[in-house]
């Protein structure tokens, strides 16, 4: 076999990469990187006001709010990738659970209350999205080239 070049590497099973492989890897890593980054501003400070509301100031502190954040995109990004059964259904619902039980964990608070928390912050950032989608389009910053 010959010598693999400096721009190929081996796999597990001795074949050579291609390029193109490890960098599809390396996007996949900047593109979760990007998503722990855009996440956290936009969900942890929305989930934080939300768990200082129904968990109380002393349970619900903004680092919390963080931990819950990345920790559930990168479980999230796995779980998405590993777990491909009944269209994602499965993912869907492992996630929900991963999702509750962080909340749970960081706020220190019950099931339910998680569970109201998460059901509470899904509708503040759903209402956020939608007013900040209508500034856009009020102001023309959104993609006019989507629309004819």
């Amino acid at each position: 076999m010959p010598f693999a070049s400096s721009s190929e590497t081996k796999n597990l099973k001795g074949n050579v990469k291609e390029p193109t492989e490890r960098r599809k890897t390396q996007m996949d890593l900047v593109s979760l990187l990007i998503q722990i980054i855009v996440s956290t501003i936009i969900i942890a400070p929305i989930l934080w006001l939300v768990g200082r509301a129904l968990a109380g100031k002393d349970k619900a502190k903004l680092t919390d709010a963080i931990w819950i954040v990345v920790l559930g995109t990168i479980i999230g990004a796995v779980v998405g990738a590993y777990v491909t059964v009944a269209g994602g259904l499965i993912a869907a619902i492992i996630m929900l659970v991963v999702w509750l039980a962080l909340i749970k964990h960081f706020f220190d608070c019950g099931w339910i209350k998680a569970l109201v928390i998460a059901i509470v912050a899904v509708v503040i950032f759903v209402i956020v999205f939608f007013i900040l989608g209508a500034i856009l389009v009020l102001f023309d910053l959104a993609l006019p080239n989507l629309w004819p």
